[in-house]
C-alpha cells in the first residue's frame, strides 16, 4: 500500500555542500539530481502525486549570490527537463506567488505546465515562492470577496469552500509528507493539506537521500494505522 499523494521537504543540500566544502550552488545542483531519481521512483510506485517544497516565502532572506543560484538552477532544471517529463507522461504543476519573478520566469513556469498537461501520470507538483499561511489567507480574502458580493455559503461547506480557493485545490490531501535534513518541522509547507498526513522524518540530507530511503519512508507508512480522529478500526492505510 502506497500514499496516494506524497510531499517531500526537500532539506538539507547547503549542510551537504558545506560538509564536502563545496560552493553552496553545487549542493543545490545534487538536490536537483536527487529530485530527478526520486520523481522517477515516486511514479514506480504507482504514487499518484508528488509535490516538493523548492523554494519557501521566507528563502528570499538568503544572499543574493545564493539566490541568483537557485533561480539559475531552476530555469535550467525546468528547460533541460520538460522534454524528459513529457516522455516519463509526467505532468508538471507550479505553484506560489509567480508575481515576484521575472518575465522569462513566469513563462517558463506556463511553458511547462503547458507543455506536460496532457500527461496522465503522476502529477508532480513543485512550490516555489510559497507558503502554507500565506496560502491560506489569500484564500480566505478571495471568499470574504465572494461574501461581500451576496455569495451564501453554509457552515457545512466552509472547508470544501476554502480549499477551492487554495494554490492547492485540485490537488488531494496529503498523505505522507517526507522531510529529509534531520529537522522535525513543516515549515509552513501545505498546512491545509497536511492536516492528517502521516510524517516521515528523515536524517539523510537531501543529496544523499536515495530511491532505499525512499523505500524506507514507504515501507513506515504502511504500517501507520490512520485514524483521522476516529476508532482505529474505521480506517487503515490505503
Amino acid at each position: 500500500m502506497v500514499p496516494n499523494h506524497l510531499a517531500i521537504i526537500m532539506d538539507g543540500n547547503r549542510r551537504w555542500a558545506r560538509g564536502h566544502a563545496l560552493d553552496i550552488a553545487i549542493g543545490h545542483n545534487e538536490g536537483s539530481q536527487t529530485l530527478k531519481k526520486i520523481c522517477k521512483a515516486v511514479s514506480n510506485q504507482a504514487i499518484n502525486y508528488l509535490t516538493v517544497f523548492a523554494f519557501s516565502s521566507e528563502n528570499w532572506s538568503r544572499s543574493t549570490k545564493e539566490i541568483d543560484a537557485l533561480m539559475g538552477l531552476m530555469r535550467r532544471f525546468l528547460m533541460q527537463e520538460v522534454d524528459e517529463l513529457v516522455t516519463q507522461n509526467v505532468r508538471l504543476r507550479i505553484i506560489g506567488d509567480r508575481s515576484v519573478f521575472d518575465d522569462e520566469m513566469q513563462k517558463l513556469f506556463s511553458m511547462v505546465e503547458q507543455k506536460t498537461r496532457n500527461n496522465s501520470g503522476l502529477v508532480l507538483t513543485i512550490a516555489v515562492n510559497y507558503g502554507g499561511r500565506q496560502d491560506i489567507a489569500q484564500a480566505v480574502v478571495a471568499l470574504a470577496n465572494q461574501l461581500s458580493k451576496g455569495f451564501d455559503i453554509h457552515e457545512e461547506r466552509a472547508v470544501t469552500a476554502v480549499k477551492s480557493h487554495l494554490m492547492t485545490q485540485d490537488l488531494p490531501d496529503v498523505d505522507l509528507l517526507i522531510r529529509t535534513g534531520g529537522e522535525k518541522r513543516i515549515s509552513n509547507f501545505l498546512l491545509w493539506d497536511a492536516s492528517y498526513a502521516e510524517l516521515y522524518f528523515s536524517d539523510k540530507l537531501w543529496p544523499d537521500f536515495s530511491e532505499t530511503d525512499l523505500k524506507s519512508a514507504l515501507d513506515d507508512y504502511g504500517t501507520r494505522n490512520r485514524r483521522f480522529g476516529g476508532d482505529s478500526a474505521l480506517r487503515t492505510v490505503g
